[in-house]
């Protein structure tokens, strides 16, 4: 049987792919250090931005926009379209203002009481802040008037072209007494996803989840090598499995214990990220068998993080029944999952 993607998986794949983020910024800081998540933060930013920023330009229409516009639109509409909460106010031309109000998509929940500032900066050094760099406009940066993680109501600022070129430390600046202008919607720019479909804009969303997992696994063993990568993320996902096992078993209407049952959720979140996954089964076991790993085609470097990927399908059948064992091979492009019986 081949599953069919559906509203509730791609909801699952959003949803456990966000917490998977939160949760690895999370174990670095409690199982390394602060300065070890800022490195993370700072180094999964700046490789998402030299992949996605200038194509994204190009895709939204952007790039024939004043340089402070086009990024204050750009951040306004990718995150919007990924489900984050976001504002957007024009002042001028070289005067863009964004702002992400609570609640925080990537400190979701609670996680944000234990966010260090230094930890929510470097996400701005690794983006914002190299947006004219990547424009060839050495007179754009970005200040920063607020931070939620430092009770302010939201991460806020804006983009501004300078009379003059920056240095690379001015590319961010930290202005806490400026205030940005109140969000008006009726003034912000509108894209036509308002009109889309809703499982166009569940597609989305889910595929803006996916590519933090994409950029997150594969700078993970740059910055610690391979063994410590794998031991960080493979925790992290674990976890992750075993707390939101019961959103997904919701989202995906898995109500049984058996094999087959947790062989139905593995395989529906996979069809939901587009892998080509098949059921069935073998003997007293259910199989599940994916055809190749999209979720990392073309990813240098992120091949070898498969194992702690994987924890995460180990930590949500330990939820879905104790009794229950996952095997996973891995041969000829093929991954085999078997749920057995332990005994």
């Amino acid at each position: 049987m081949t599953p069919s993607p559906s509203a509730g998986g791609y909801k699952a794949v959003a949803k456990l792919y966000n917490a998977l983020m939160t949760g690895l910024v999370l174990t670095l800081i409690t199982r390394r250090d602060a300065e070890s998540a800022r490195r993370f933060v700072f180094a999964h930013f700046r490789r998402q931005h030299l992949e996605k920023f200038l194509p994204g330009l190009q895709k939204l229409g952007l790039e024939r926009l004043p340089h402070a516009v086009a990024c204050g639109q750009y951040h306004y509409f990718s995150n919007a379209l990924g489900g984050v909460k976001t504002e957007y106010m024009h002042e001028s031309d070289r005067k863009a203002w964004v702002r992400y109000p609570p609640p925080r998509w990537i400190w979701q929940g609670t996680a944000i009481c234990a966010v260090p500032r230094e930890v929510n900066e470097a996400m701005l050094h690794g983006w914002h802040g190299h947006n004219g760099v990547t424009l060839g406009n050495p007179r754009l940066g970005f200040v920063c008037t607020g931070q939620t993680v430092e009770g302010d109501p939201g991460l806020e600022g804006y983009y501004f072209e300078y009379d003059r070129d920056l240095a690379p430390h001015e590319r961010v600046r930290f202005a806490h007494d400026e205030r940005g202008p109140r969000f008006d919607p009726a003034l912000a720019p509108q894209l036509d996803s308002a009109s889309w479909p809703a499982e166009r804009l569940l597609k989305v969303e889910r595929s803006y989840a996916m590519e933090y997992v994409r950029s997150m696994l594969p700078t993970m063993p740059e910055l610690f090598g391979a063994e410590e990568a794998i031991d960080l993320v493979g925790r992290a996902a674990r976890l992750i499995g075993l707390q939101f096992y019961d959103d997904v078993a919701g989202l995906l209407s898995v109500a049984g214990l058996g094999p087959d049952d947790f062989a139905l959720l593995l395989a529906s979140i996979a069809a939901a990220q587009g892998e080509d996954v098949e059921l069935s089964r073998d003997g007293a076991s259910a199989l599940v068998v994916q055809k190749g790993w999209r979720l990392m085609d073309g990813v240098a470097g992120g091949e070898i993080m498969f194992p702690a990927w994987n924890a995460l399908w180990q930590g949500a059948l330990a939820v879905h029944n104790r009794d229950l064992t996952l095997s996973t091979q891995r041969r000829d492009g093929m991954i085999r999952w078997h749920i057995a019986p332990s005994n």
